[in-house]
């Protein structure tokens, strides 16, 4: 097989509007070829076409991984995969840069999205396979960059995440009563850190007689809830129409009797309408927040609460009024575990004050009562 016949076959394949099945590709290059073909030909041809024209090619092996949380691409032979054990390069290669920008422009096409020299960024989601696409193309990169971030259900319960040394027995006491209790909290930390595993087996905690309405951007919290009700945030698509902002859905949230309002990753201007159903009765809310540390959430919180036009003191006052709790959620090398917890208070300014940490243990207890 040469690289001429693979190029003649991928652009007759191209343009035909089919289902790329190996009998079409089969045909495809038993045409383009113009004479008899050995089967060990076809079936080379057939690898490396169809890696082009479903999925994510030679990158599926690793995104069907249930350890993989991430599989990034920075040129034709550096194909890394974060998970489990960590961040580490593959053996998995592209023949060339072309070989990667075609497979980044098709992903984005699936994803509703355009990727070309006058579009040279993307950022959206693959159908179906809660598998997150951001791809960059030169001269923006000096090569092709490819990320995918593979988001997998939080269905882990607080014995589960015992178990896998999370916390221990008494923290996850004290965390059932934080929900038993109804105060409002945020699970904070960096990417990866386990922020929605913890709040998932939270809600998970909470009465069967009450409701649960969350707003997320991508479906990932599964808590093992009778009454757990989900509304998922929609981009628009590639006219610019069709877009469902976290923001309008948690209004919609409010008309929908819920007991409990959760957004799953607070990150935009939908924190004033958050803060604002905490504190109109609907007490027991949560959300997570990317923040390094319990420390800095207050500058978080203000620097959200501005692009929803909140200003900084009333956004303090309505922190101060509706969240009680800050979980601090840390990973480290392979281990994902809380490492503290904290409440707020205003005197004189608002603040995260550590009542727990893992290294120190209880600071002030009392003042989660």
């Amino acid at each position: 097989m040469t690289s001429a016949l693979i190029d003649r076959v991928r652009h007759r394949l191209a343009g035909a509007d089919m289902e790329m099945t190996a009998a079409v590709v089969a045909h495809a290059v038993r045409s383009e070829a113009g004479g008899v073909l050995a089967d060990s030909d076809v079936l080379e041809a057939l690898q490396v076409l169809r890696q082009e024209f479903s999925g994510a090619g030679p990158l599926d092996p690793l995104l069907d991984d249930p350890g993989t949380t991430d599989v990034l691409v920075t040129a034709p032979d550096q194909v890394w995969v974060d998970g489990t054990t960590g961040l580490r390069r593959t053996g998995i290669t592209f023949p060339d840069e072309d070989a990667v920008r075609r497979l980044a422009q098709r992903l984005a096409v699936a994803a509703g999205r355009r990727l070309d020299d006058a579009s040279p960024c993307v950022d959206g989601w693959l159908p179906g396979s809660g598998v997150r696409l951001h791809a960059v193309l030169p001269p923006i990169a000096d090569r092709t960059c490819l990320s995918l971030r593979v988001l997998r259900p939080a269905t882990h319960d607080l014995r589960a995440l015992q178990e896998l040394g999370t916390f221990d027995a008494e923290i996850a006491d004290a965390l059932r009563a934080i929900v038993r209790k109804r105060l409002a909290f945020l699970v904070i930390g960096g990417t990866g850190s386990g922020k929605t595993s913890l709040l998932s087996a939270l809600l998970g905690c909470v009465s069967p007689a009450e409701r649960i309405v969350c707003v997320e951007d991508a479906s990932e919290l599964s808590p093992d809830h009778p009454q757990f009700v989900r509304l998922t945030a929609r981009p628009a698509n590639v006219e610019g129409a069709g877009e469902v902002t976290t923001r309008e859905l948690v209004r919609e949230a409010l008309r929908m009797r819920p007991d409990r309002i959760v957004v799953g990753e607070v990150r935009g201007a939908e924190v004033k309408e958050l803060l604002t159903s905490l504190n109109t009765g609907h007490e027991g809310g949560a959300g997570t927040l990317h923040a390094n540390s319990p420390a800095e959430v207050p500058a978080r919180l203000e620097a959200l609460g501005a692009l929803g036009g909140l200003s900084p003191e009333a956004l303090r006052s309505q922190v101060a009024a509706a969240v009680r709790v800050v979980l601090h959620m840390r990973r480290d090398d392979n281990s994902r575990y809380l490492n503290e917890i904290g409440v707020f208070e205003r005197e004189p300014e608002l603040a995260v004050r550590p009542v727990w940490t893992r290294e120190s243990g209880w600071l002030a207890k009392e003042l989660l009562c």
